[in-house]
């Protein structure tokens, strides 16, 4: 059983100018999530989803000026970016990064090492490779082009996915999975995750704007996120109601 803990985070995008102030993104953050759970974060364009994200993984754009997150007691705001992924935490990125050069096959193999301690066996590890890429419908032939280059968006969220599938982190973030991706894809990567959740008992939060990839992977809690901050909580049927009525509800509220 693993519990990630925020409370009061509060972060700022740092100055790129020195005569640029940094603007402040996230204002006082609190949730909790647990093994086996799948929170659902929603919320209109800027208002700080993707920013909760990469505060977690530990992206250096952002700066913490509050609060906390622990990953089962640990602090994690003081492990580096690596650290943070071997101690169990899992970024699926919304515009994930091309690494011109290395192979796909490489990279799987040097993260699953530094995750797992020690080298997978090849012989082992080929065959789990294998059986995972073929369960998201990803051609053999990837395995040997270099990350991410000249994928399509698809590609590149299945491929993220297979991460998962490897890696099997604690928590999962998932920033955004289900944008870019037709309904055939989104419902292997869907398919990816709730393997993941299952096999794993690993908790998740999904950022999202829109509930069709809620359809495909049912949350247990949805957060409505507005003005830096989570305004408002509820069950599945929570979606529902933002799918309808939309977000101004909430976001007028947050500004008052």
């Amino acid at each position: 059983m693993s519990t990630l803990e925020i409370r009061g985070l509060t972060a700022r995008v740092a100055a790129t100018d020195e005569n640029e102030e940094a603007k402040e993104i996230l204002k006082g953050v609190d949730l909790t999530i647990n093994s086996g759970e799948t929170h659902a974060v929603m919320g209109p364009n800027g208002s700080g989803k993707s920013t909760l994200s990469y505060v977690i993984a530990g992206h250096p754009k952002y700066e913490v000026t509050g609060g906390t997150i622990t990953l089962d007691g640990e602090d994690v705001l003081s492990m580096s970016v690596d650290e943070r992924a071997r101690a169990g935490l899992f970024l699926a990125m919304q515009y994930p990064v091309e690494v011109p050069g290395v192979s796909m096959s490489n990279f799987l193999r040097t993260a699953a090492t530094a995750v797992r301690g020690e080298a997978p066996k090849l012989r082992h590890w080929v065959k789990e490779v294998k059986s995972a890429m073929n369960d998201l419908k990803i051609d053999p032939n990837f395995a040997e082009r270099s990350v991410n280059e000249g994928f399509s968006g698809g590609e590149k969220k299945r491929h993220e996915i297979l991460q998962l599938d490897l890696l099997k982190p604690k928590i999962a973030v998932l920033d955004e999975t289900d944008s870019g991706l037709d309904v055939d894809a989104l419902r292997v990567v869907s398919d990816g995750v709730n393997r993941y959740k299952e096999g794993e008992n690993g908790g998740i939060l999904l950022i999202t704007h829109y509930t069709r990839i809620l359809r495909y992977i049912k949350p247990d809690t949805v957060h409505v996120f507005a003005d830096g901050r989570i305004v408002t909580s509820g069950g599945p049927e929570l979606a529902d109601e933002l799918e309808e009525h939309g977000y101004e509800r909430y976001t007028d509220e947050a500004k008052a």
